[in-house]
């Protein structure tokens, strides 16, 4: 297990039972390098939407429990949010509960000269996503060659 690894799943298994005794879910934690700075993120969500406040109370336990802690060595910024509206289907449930909606779908690689992808998530397995094209097709993407997947939004 990476460094990095170690620190999310550290962190996920303190939040978890703190999320659900506010009647929150975990969406998901990354420990990151963006622009130069480390970053420790917590996405939250629940129904009706997160805000600033429930933030601020996962926030303040999880500061808390991270200086108490100190198991990461380098600097870095936490933060703790609402995984927003393009949110990415990493969990099982995250994909359980959005078959039969609009995803859009970025891969490492082109296939066919096209990177992006966006359809109605049909089914998914450990090796596979399969998503039902604008045109009726059906594209069944293997997921290690998934970049990113999250749920399609239009304004």
């Amino acid at each position: 297990m990476t460094k990095r690894e170690d620190y999310e799943v550290k962190t996920e298994r303190f939040l978890q039972p703190l999320v659900e005794e506010n009647h929150f879910e975990l969406v998901d934690v990354e420990y990151i390098k963006e622009a130069g700075n480390w970053y420790l993120r917590a996405y939250i969500d629940k129904e009706g939407g997160i805000t600033v406040d429930d933030c601020e109370v996962i926030s303040r336990r999880l500061g808390e429990w991270l200086d108490e802690k100190d198991f990461i060595a380098d600097s870095y910024i936490l933060e703790v949010s609402s995984p927003g509206l393009g949110r990415p289907l990493k969990k099982e449930k995250d994909f359980e509960r959005s078959i039969g909606n609009d995803v859009d779908i970025r891969l490492y690689k082109p296939l066919n000269k096209q990177k992006e992808f966006t359809g109605t998530l049909k089914a998914y397995d450990k090796e596979t996503v399969t998503i039902t094209l604008e045109d009726g097709a059906e594209l069944e993407l293997n997921r290690r060659e998934i970049a990113l997947i999250r749920l399609a939004f239009d304004f």
